[in-house]
């Protein structure tokens, strides 16, 4: 009798664990924001777990009958969000800045070694610098720089007095909101990995698995993409961003005369284009000299083989009458 006793209590705790664990389960897909994969599990094991979900058996942080946690309107968090920001201005504020320099030197290349050298002592890098040279006496440098936020304003002074400041242009975005956000939900999306995986351990039945096992990796998913997103802004927040074009000046005239056309600039200019003419009308005649000795030689030969024609006619045609038979 007692072995029967034995048997029937666990079997009751069998049953008890098994009801437990799909009720967990059907709390967090609820909860979780999974409407859509309910409306797919419309099976029995479905509607098992929602059944049990309704009956309060769920796991602490989603159980049904805390109506102030699983109840907590959208407003309430936005307002904890804000409190925890902290206002424009105070330590923990996330700006991102851009400035665009465009400054003119009087070498690229020297200018842009020396911004290397002011970003590098800033504890920032150059993450592209681009050099080119217009014509034999100008060169073009592009450069832009990530330096840290505390040194920002020295470095951006430094540059700015390198040479003649032709335009500059600022922006600073403050995103301070929009880190907490992405933080706050980076710990929400990670509690509720942790608690798919508890779940994954309880589970006996093979169905309850492979919906835990679907849920896991969408969550998965979109915890890297919170992750993608905080290390982006902690990128361009921690390193302003400054585009630099350095630009060399147009080279004075060393004789000090305007540069209006003149008389002897005319005379230079109709010189180029004879000696010009002339180089072109030598390259056609050296083309086409070839084909005119061809023609002359072909010319020659034909002259002289008419002549030879015309005087062997001459030999072989009869004299006349009046010059062959003498007179009576």
């Amino acid at each position: 009798m007692n072995s029967d006793i034995d048997a029937r209590f666990h079997h009751r705790r069998s049953r008890l664990r098994a009801a437990l664990t799909a009720g967990a389960l059907g709390a967090v897909l609820l909860v979780g924001g999974c409407g859509a994969g309910d409306a797919s599990d419309a099976g029995k094991g479905s509607n098992d777990l929602k059944a049990s979900a309704e009956k309060g058996i769920a796991d602490e942080q989603y159980a049904p009958g805390d109506s102030a946690a699983s109840a907590a309107p959208e407003a309430a968090k936005s307002g904890e969000r804000q409190n925890k920001a902290p206002k424009p201005g105070a330590a923990g504020t996330h700006v991102i800045r851009t400035t665009e320099l465009s400054v003119e030197v009087r070498s690229a290349p020297k200018a842009a070694a020396a911004a290397r050298s002011t970003v590098e002592a800033s504890g920032g890098l150059v993450a592209t610098e681009t050099t080119e040279r217009i014509d034999d006496e100008h060169e073009t440098s592009h450069l832009v720089l990530r330096v840290p936020q505390d040194s920002y304003q020295e470095v951006l002074r430094k540059l700015t007095g390198s040479g003649k400041l032709l335009s500059r242009s600022s922006n600073a975005k403050d995103v301070t909101d929009q880190v907490v956000d992405v933080e706050s939900r980076i710990a929400t999306q990670r509690a509720s990995v942790t608690r798919v995986r508890e779940l994954m351990d309880k589970a006996e039945k093979l169905t309850d698995v492979v919906t835990l096992e679907g849920e896991l990796s969408s969550r998965q998913a979109d915890l890297e993409s919170l992750l993608a997103q905080q290390a982006s802004l902690k990128d361009r927040t921690s390193l302003a961003t400054i585009t630099l074009d350095l630009t060399e000046p147009d080279s004075p005239r060393k004789d000090g005369k305007d540069d209006d056309p003149g008389f002897l600039d005319a005379l230079g200019g109709g010189w180029d284009a004879f000696v010009t003419m002339f180089r072109w009308i030598a390259v056609a005649i050296g083309a086409a000299a070839p084909f005119l000795a061809t023609a002359a030689l072909v010319l020659v030969v034909w002259r002289v083989l008419r002549a030879r024609r015309a005087a062997r006619t001459a030999v072989a045609a009869p004299r006349p009458e009046s010059e062959s038979t003498p007179a009576p």
